[in-house]
């Protein structure tokens, strides 16, 4: 599923729009590396913290059964969001040329249901997976994407002013009526 998400992804990347700005190389990496290093624990076949390779449920079908449902879904809530924010997508945070605040869709449940979606996709894997460093990839990964919605927020408020203040205040950042 993450690899045909992936190349899917990465087909969609070529048609957005020009970007007026964008987030430093230092910015990116502190989101990036801690993704790829979430990634790595939960799909490389084994790592040297033997502690982190133990179980947290017992071998049984239905935890990766429901793991399974949950990275699909969360990967499906990605698609649908990067299909409504269109053009103005971008892997990093930037600001398009002509950049639209997108409300609808997906962008209704919360402010960024890609981060949502993904979110959602490594808690099944962790799942799925069942073992501690799943447990830890998912609080990695939520500090990653926490620390660039924080970093994106700041820019779109500085964007779009009050239109985005009261978007923010109608709508949830990340998990719908939370937060």
């Amino acid at each position: 599923m993450w690899l045909s998400w992936a190349a899917y992804w990465w087909l969609l990347s070529r048609n957005v729009k020009v970007t007026a700005r964008h987030e430093p190389l230092w910015s990116r990496l502190l989101h990036v590396i801690p993704l790829v290093l979430a990634a790595l624990l939960l799909w490389v076949p084994r790592i040297p913290l033997p502690v982190l390779g133990n179980r947290f449920l017992p071998l049984i079908a239905w935890p990766f059964w429901v793991g399974v449902a949950l990275t699909a879904g969360g990967l499906l809530f990605t698609v649908w969001a990067r299909i409504q924010i269109g053009r103005n997508w971008s892997g990093i945070v930037t600001i398009k040329e002509d950049h639209e605040l997108i409300t609808s869709g997906p962008y209704s449940i919360v402010r960024h249901p890609i981060y949502s979606g993904l979110l959602l996709a490594f808690v099944g894997s962790a799942l799925a997976r069942a073992e501690w460093r799943g447990v830890l990839a998912v609080v990695i990964a939520l500090w990653a994407l926490w620390r660039k919605l924080r970093f994106e927020e700041r820019w779109l408020r500085e964007q779009f002013g009050e239109s985005y203040q009261a978007y923010s205040q109608r709508v949830a950042a990340l998990v719908p009526f939370l937060f």
